[in-house]
């Protein structure tokens, strides 16, 4: 049994008969009362997200896992299909355990949390970034740029980001897989 003091960003624990990793934490030691550490902690199994507040010497249950890459093969809706690097292994995961599907194109390298005692998959954690071609944007109108004017490009996974309008079909971007965001354009 772990405690409190042994939390940190990342950290899969047991909590309400279900098992969380820990997002954000933060210790806090007010100048009346008693510490305790503030937490978001994210379920594995139905991705909800849920604040707790932990007091200080509080016992925790951690739970053994192991991060594998893996190689994203393909889909067939609503599941998923990974490969293991090292063994060739095959996986599939239901599409609400991953969370952004959409930039996921074949060939990617992703990270699987597996739980080490029985070797169920978890969760799968997405690179922060991946870069993908544009496959379809409408070209850009010259002199239309007194602000920061976006137009939407459709990339090569088949998901719609907003991009600046001097991007062309063809070209290759960089993409926040958390938000969704366009970052830059990327040479090669």
């Amino acid at each position: 049994m772990a405690t409190t003091s042994d939390i940190k960003k990342g950290l899969c624990i047991n909590h309400n008969n279900d098992i969380y990793k820990i997002i954000e934490f933060l210790h806090v030691k007010p100048g009346k009362g008693p510490a305790f550490v503030r937490t978001k902690l994210k379920s594995l199994t139905n991705g909800k997200i849920i604040d707790n507040t932990f007091s200080a010497g509080h016992k925790i249950d951690v739970v053994r896992v192991e991060t594998r890459k893996y190689q994203y093969l393909y889909n067939d809706g609503d599941n998923y299909y990974f490969m293991d690097e090292e063994t060739y292994e095959q996986i599939h995961l239901p599409k609400d355990m991953i969370d952004a599907p959409q930039f996921l194109k074949e060939g990617e390298i992703v990270t699987i949390i597996v739980k080490a005692e029985d070797e169920t998959p978890l969760t799968m954690d997405m690179p922060s970034t991946v870069i993908m071609e544009v496959t379809h944007t409408e070209p850009g109108v010259k002199g239309n740029t007194a602000t920061n004017a976006t137009k939407p490009a459709t990339v090569e996974s088949g998901a719609e980001v907003r991009v600046p309008l001097f991007v062309n079909e063809g070209d290759k971007i960089k993409i926040n897989t958390e938000t969704g965001e366009y970052l830059e354009r990327v040479k090669e």
